[in-house]
């Protein structure tokens, strides 16, 4: 089957790029262009066409990638034409008339460059986070991954775990042969050196899972307190209501911020105080609940907040910030009970020490996006796959004896087919849909 799509942003643009992979690529060319195909990789000028009575449609730029040498690995063409919504769909429904051809789905260009083998599993999930990227560090964190150095790691790792089981699997197919001592050594001293590598792997304060996703951050306290107002100075607009009306916050109300090229995400949450109205108690459960999964707890409080101190109890210190509003309407001095907390004085209506929470705020982010170590580890597929490596090794260590052989020799096969998941090295078409639906149509 031959799949087309367009492959550049949908909208009104200078230049529009229809992308068409597959067997009938040369068909394609030839029934849209009417002339002869192009030098390969050499961007040619042509006239396009309408198939059913041959009307001029457009005049771009041709470029013909004869398979195996193109993203693809098959024969693959792209038509280069005016960013028109008109121009790309007329192109589109003169090719949905040629038989053989179809529009393409989410991400099959790229699933098909991986099943040819042009890349791994590694890659083309960072084309995914590249194009997806929105801040810098996000970028810096897709084309590292695309270099390979991830892919090279895990890879390395199998090969020296086939080796052990190569080893392993000659002494159950002779089992008359003794093992050389240093070979029986060398097994248990690899295997537990593969694992301690995998551990500190693992160890990596979920770094690459937060830049790739968002830095999560909750905005949490009782019933008008200035949550509301808070979220929207810091996303500079008006996101959520803001009423006098205690309550008006129900659900989570959620956006994605560039915070000097960290990548955040931010959470305005429900009041919290007793209620006993249904739904604002299921908003109060799901303000904790994101609160408890958060990176970093913004507690908005006002000074006359007497009651909320056993709240502050609840929160982690180290992922939290006591905020203080309104300190514009003047106390004398603050509950016994908060005054325990570190905490930032602010202003929102005033505008009063918002730099100096946004400065904490970025304290907060700097100290946890940066590592001293190599980022591997970018999605929760490849920590649960690692996680079960490490798993498997863990039983290896437990076999006490020679006999023991052959369950060993299994715990090792599934710890090396775990590592191969991560990069595509075993049959992983389970997953591949989950993978490459959510890349854009085009890619």
């Amino acid at each position: 089957m031959t799949i087309y799509a367009l492959s550049s942003g949908p909208g009104l643009a200078g230049i529009s790029v229809i992308r068409v992979s597959g067997p009938d690529t040369k068909k394609v060319i030839l029934k849209l262009t009417n002339k002869e195909l192009p030098k390969p990789r050499v961007a040619s000028k042509r006239k396009i066409n309408k198939i059913k009575d041959n009307k001029l449609i457009d005049e771009g730029i041709l470029i013909w990638f004869p398979g195996p040498r193109s993203y693809t690995g098959e024969d693959m063409a792209e038509f280069h034409v005016h960013g028109s919504k008109a121009v790309v769909e007329a192109i589109h429904a003169s090719l949905s008339i040629i038989d053989g051809c179809r529009l393409a789905e989410p991400g099959e260009f790229t699933k098909i460059a991986f099943q040819n083998g042009k890349i791994n599993l590694l890659k083309a999930e960072s084309i995914s986070d590249l194009i997806s990227s929105e801040t810098e560090i996000q970028r810096q964190q897709a084309v590292k991954i695309m270099s390979g150095k991830s892919a090279d790691k895990f890879n390395l790792l199998r090969e020296r775990l086939l080796k052990v089981l190569s080893n392993i699997e000659a002494k159950i197919d002779f089992p008359e042969d003794d093992l050389p001592i240093n070979i029986l050594k060398n097994i248990n001293s690899e295997t537990k050196n593969i694992k301690i590598e995998i551990e500190k792997i693992l160890n990596d304060q979920k770094v690459g899972e937060r830049i790739r996703e968002g830095f999560k951050i909750a905005i949490v306290g009782p019933t008008n307190a200035g949550k509301s107002s808070l979220l929207n100075y810091l996303s500079r607009r008006n996101i959520a209501i803001v009423s006098e009306i205690a309550g008006t916050t129900r659900d989570v109300i959620e956006t994605h911020l560039n915070l000097d090229g960290f990548p955040v995400v931010v959470s305005d949450t429900a009041g919290i105080r007793e209620s006993k109205d249904e739904i604002e108690r299921k908003g109060i459960k799901l303000a904790l609940d994101r609160a408890e999964s958060a990176d970093l707890n913004l507690i908005v409080i006002e000074p006359k907040s007497v009651d909320f101190a056993e709240f502050l109890s609840n929160f982690e210190p180290k992922k939290s910030i006591l905020v203080i509003n309104k300190i514009d309407l003047g106390f004398d001095h603050l509950n016994n009970e908060i005054e325990k907390y570190e905490s930032v004085q602010i202003s929102i209506k005033q505008e009063k020490n918002l730099d100096k929470l946004i400065n904490i705020i970025k304290k907060n982010l700097k100290n946890k996006f940066i590592s001293n170590e190599d980022i591997y580890i970018t999605r929760q597929r490849h920590r649960t796959n690692l996680e079960k490596c490490v798993e498997h090794l863990t039983n290896f260590e437990k076999k006490s004896s020679i006999e023991d052989f052959d369950k060993a020799a299994e715990d090792l096969r599934l710890a090396t087919r775990a590592l191969g998941m991560i990069v595509g090295n075993v049959d992983v078409e389970e997953i591949l849909g989950s993978i490459f639906s959510d890349f854009c149509i085009g890619k």
